[in-house]
């Protein structure tokens, strides 16, 4: 087994969900393929025998302590092994330098969850699934398509990372000219990082709010910036990710072979949300010229904004009995 680096972790209940008596809970690490060491929190049900799993991450520049906690916590209640984790160089878990992503490097981090779930004790290895939130949405459904041991796959108000990075929001952007100046831009930035021997921050969701910010940018701020969703160890929630921290997405659609996904994907998201093409489009994208289309779905939650799908936001918009009866059904 792969040896992983001893992490700080932090002990005391930190999250921005509470804590249920109905499951075991504790700190985990396991050691991607690059040998980045990543911090997870387990729950564990509290019942006897071999049990289906699930490893959950996302959103994108989110930690464990919220929504995918919130996620592996309310499934490991109805029966599933779960762990959320932070995707390398972020929250709890290593790797330098900090706040970078990347389409390889996040996609290698849900099939080395993968690769720890398989070896644990309690859990059955020809029963393991993932959920993907917001820009890990995507990153589970690249997994899907890479690792053939992920028999089920949930993308919750998924975020395609490569195309906003390419196209910009709802593809305004895309044009070789527009996708020039911004590779030049962060090309200018390397230089002034690498005089300056550290990166630049790009700067979390914008605070204080602009009266005139797009509906979606105040749902941010809703989450990220108070109390129903602040937490110290997030990008989001403070200085951002490093200005040139996605810089590889822009050459790098990770969707391109979902539509040779043997197992079962839903595509979760809701209707007003401003990131509802993202998931129209990957599910439609999965499906065309499939020979396994059977066994995908897209779940349109009516009124939910893209944050709903976070914690659920003022109407418990999170289905999690369809969760559950969709990993019951596809991990048998």
């Amino acid at each position: 087994m792969l040896k992983a680096e001893e992490l700080k972790l932090v002990e005391v209940w930190d999250k921005t969900f509470p804590k249920s008596d109905k499951v075991e809970h504790s700190k985990v690490t396991f050691v991607n393929r690059y040998g980045i060491t990543l911090a997870a929190d387990m729950y564990i049900p509290k019942e006897d025998g071999k049990l289906p799993a699930i490893a959950v991450s996302g959103p994108f520049g989110a930690v464990k302590e919220r929504c995918s906690g919130l996620y592996a916590q309310n499934m490991a209640e109805r029966g599933f092994l779960t762990i959320a984790f932070d995707p390398s160089f972020t929250g709890e878990s290593g790797g330098t330098p900090r706040y970078m992503a990347s389409p390889d490097i996040n996609t290698e981090d849900f099939m080395a969850a993968v690769d720890f779930l398989s070896l644990n004790e309690k859990v059955d290895a020809g029963r393991i699934g993932i959920i993907g939130i917001c820009g890990w949405g995507g990153m589970a459904i690249n997994a899907a398509a890479l690792d053939t041991r992920i028999k089920a796959t949930v993308a919750s108000t998924m975020y395609d990372m490569t195309r906003v990075n390419a196209n910009g929001y709802f593809d305004s952007e895309d044009s070789e000219e527009a996708r020039y100046e911004k590779k030049a831009a962060m090309c200018a930035q390397r230089i002034r990082d690498y005089a300056a021997g550290e990166y630049a921050l790009g700067g979390g969701v914008v605070d204080p709010l602009p009266d005139n910010a797009p509906s979606f940018v105040k749902d941010y701020h809703d989450y990220y910036k108070t109390d129903r969703g602040y937490h110290p160890r997030s990008l989001n929630s403070n200085d951002g990710w490093n200005i040139t921290g996605c810089e590889s997405f822009m050459n790098q659609p990770i969707l391109k072979y979902s539509n040779e996904i043997r197992s079962a994907v839903m595509i979760m998201h809701g209707d007003k949300a401003h990131s509802f093409y993202f998931g129209k489009d990957a599910y439609e994208n999965m499906v065309k010229d499939s020979k396994y289309a059977n066994n995908k779905e897209l779940l349109v939650i009516e009124g939910a904004v893209h944050t709903d799908l976070y914690d659920g936001g003022n109407y418990n918009a999170i289905p999690f009995d369809k969760l559950q009866s969709f990993f019951e059904k596809n991990l048998k």
